[in-house]
């Protein structure tokens, strides 16, 4: 197994950025390659800048190193310079690490976190030399896996992917490893049968096992051809991180990446309940991480890599019991210095006092992003964004007056039962906090980014039909107007025209499958980035496909249709995501389970327990605020998402 270093090296002058290819991290791994091991390729399907960063691949990537029987290394989209030169010069994709050809591993294992990288995907594929539809490889051809959040609606890829993995990729990562190990060492006798295997490993879904049945243009469902596929497909669940203290080596670049800096997850799942994220739903139930562990990871990663930046990342961080200890010996800490900034993304805003405001950078002060989501209280309540004005203006003062400049707050518009009144009440929301900014300090400024919502599978949403492009751009434009008269307020968005193909890819079937290649096969990748986003290769190419935009993107689910993917589950009874529906529509918002009685979501069903954390008070010590009385009776805790960096998908 020889590397492609000799004929890499010298190309690379001539691409942009070489350092994204040449691997030679701190924490990378050079791998021993031996006839009896699984060799894993881990592919992360944006450039270098994008996936380094991905806690998935990395701790897939040391949790499959330490196993005697695998193998694992990893590679990343080429921008389009590179490719360029990897065709002219006959070169496949490889990996990073030793520099191998993609074709020398058994398996090439996708993590996919949004689906406007699925055209990224089959270039990759082709890119490994391996066909790019399942239904054309050989028994000695790579083995194609996915697994993240984009993967819970597999349907649109099921052409091409030859097994998915749903919920966390810890344990059955081992299992699948076996599996192929024992079909590797019989001599890969048979591509159907090692499918087979795999789909008696809980957690995996392997598509072409099943077949869907349409009536005219309705999807009646899709059922397994053989006795080894199951009915259900479960998502896997890890029940105590604490067994899983990854990475213990976080990679440290080369070269400049988006979120370059420590990252420590201090628990896994939320159950805030808001109703468009996606997030929140599929990784139920809650998971912490021992506080001691927390600190470990936190002071063992900061002296080993050298970063003066760590984020304590979740869902919702503030979330965490012991947060404020956390972050107070993070600071502390002598060794540090003093020169540590701690990160908190997804901090409730109730939690966000002017004490933690001082002492979470005393550093630095960098730029915060609070995530209001929706700009009047009647649309939070909707979406169960369970804040008030208040709460944000008491977040947005404590930043203020403890010396930030710069807050930028995120919104989504096209939610369900949206009116022109909710829409401008995002800019409205946005030229109270830029007046509170300038009581501080005349340089004080507001940015209001809007992004346009997109419904998800396994969301209380999934039934909603998504706003039409017209109606987003009609929206964009209302705000772009009152803007004009906000003073000390920017506003941007993101592109429109991506969040309906977001759309039409987030809850489309099979028959998708032609639209994705035909688009990929004339030149659409990178459909993520704003600069070769192209609309119209995908309206062309779903009407050769003789499919309709409006039958999957802007069309209204009803109760007993039947959803691309019901033989899946997330964990979440169906009948509790539809009553969840209707009290959206009735503006009824629910408080977090974690410390009311359970909802019976189903989350926890399989832990034998109620509730996998439950409390008589809010988990995170300290005040906590509370919303408007809510229809169901009485007040509630309240929480604001906060983001401390900028979304990875290129916007407008």
């Amino acid at each position: 197994m020889d590397s492609l270093w000799t004929q890499l090296e010298p190309i690379l002058s001539r691409v942009e950025k070489p350092a994204r290819y040449i691997g030679c991290e701190d924490g990378m791994q050079r791998p021993i390659h031996h006839p009896s091991k699984v060799a894993w390729l881990l592919a992360y399907p944006d450039i270098y800048d994008i996936g380094l960063p991905n806690q998935g691949l990395q701790i897939l990537y040391e949790i499959l190193n330490e196993r005697p029987d695998a193998v694992a290394e990893r590679t990343y989209a080429p921008w389009v310079d590179l490719e360029a030169q990897l065709r002219l010069h006959g070169l496949p994709l490889f990996s990073v690490d030793n520099h191998l050809p993609a074709p020398a591993f058994d398996i090439l294992a996708f993590n996919l976190s949004s689906e406007l990288v699925y055209t990224n995907l089959l270039n990759c594929i082709d890119l490994a030399r391996t066909p790019v539809r399942a239904e054309h490889r050989a028994a000695g051809d790579l083995l194609i896996g996915a697994g993240g959040h984009a993967t819970y609606n597999p349907e649109p890829l099921a052409d091409f992917v030859d097994f998915f993995v749903l919920g966390d990729g810890e344990e059955v990562v081992s299992e699948i490893t076996e599996v192929v190990g024992a079909w590797k060492a019989a001599g890969k006798p048979s591509r159907e049968g090692v499918l087979r295997d795999l789909a008696g490993v809980t957690g995996v879904y392997v598509p072409a096992l099943y077949e869907s049945r349409y009536s005219g243009a309705v999807l009646l469902g899709t059922t397994p051809r053989v006795p080894e596929a199951p009915e259900r497909i479960e998502k896997r669940t890890v029940a105590d991180l604490a067994d899983w203290p990854y990475p213990k080596q976080q990679l440290v670049p080369l070269t400049e990446v988006v979120h370059d800096r420590l990252n420590v997850e201090v628990f896994r799942g939320c159950t805030r309940g808001c109703r468009f994220c996606q997030a929140g739903m599929i990784t139920r139930p809650v998971r912490e991480r021992p506080a001691d562990q927390v600190r470990t990871m936190v002071q063992q990663g900061l002296r080993r890599t050298g970063y003066d930046e760590v984020a304590l990342t979740s869902l919702s961080t503030a979330d965490f019991s012991g947060i404020e200890q956390v972050v107070a010996q993070t600071v502390a800490d002598p060794i540090n210095r003093g020169q540590v900034t701690v990160a908190l993304p997804s901090l409730r805003v109730d939690a966000f006092t002017v004490g933690l405001a001082a002492e979470i950078q005393k550093a630095r002060r960098t730029g915060l992003t609070f995530a209001p989501e929706a700009g009047t209280w009647r649309m939070r309540q909707v979406i169960n964004k369970l804040i008030s004005e208040d709460d944000l203006y008491g977040a947005v003062e404590s930043a203020f007056s403890q010396g930030w400049r710069r807050v930028k707050l995120y919104f989504l518009t096209g939610l369900p039962t949206e009116t022109d009144a909710d829409t401008l009440g995002i800019t409205e929301l946005g030229r109270n906090c830029a007046e509170l900014g300038k009581r501080h300090s005349s340089g004080a400024s507001v940015t209001v980014s809007v992004g346009g919502f997109v419904p998800k599978p396994f969301t209380p949403f999934q039934w909603f039909g998504q706003n039409t492009l017209t109606e987003f751009d009609r929206k964009i434009a209302l705000l772009r107007e009152d803007a004009r008269r906000s003073k000390g307020v920017q506003l941007k968005w993101h592109e429109t025209k991506a969040s309906i193909i977001e759309g039409l890819m987030s809850r489309g079937d099979r028959r998708l499958g032609p639209v994705i290649e035909d688009v990929w096969r004339n030149g659409g990748i990178f459909q993520e980035w704003s600069e070769h986003f192209n609309y119209g290769l995908w309206i062309d190419a779903l009407e050769r496909a003789g499919l309709s935009l409006e039958d999957y993107v802007n069309r209204h689910r009803t109760e007993h249709e039947t959803l691309p993917w019901d033989h899946l589950s997330a964990g979440l009874h169906k009948d509790f995501l539809w009553q969840d529906w209707r009290d959206a529509l009735a503006e009824v918002g629910l408080p977090d389970c974690r410390w009311t009685p359970c909802y019976d979501c189903g989350a926890c069903t399989g832990y034998g327990i109620e509730h996998v954390v439950a409390s008589a008070v809010a988990p995170a010590g300290g005040s906590q605020g509370t919303g408007q009385d809510l229809s169901r009776g009485g007040a509630v805790p309240v929480s604001l998402g906060i983001r401390t960096s900028k979304p990875a998908v290129a916007g407008v």
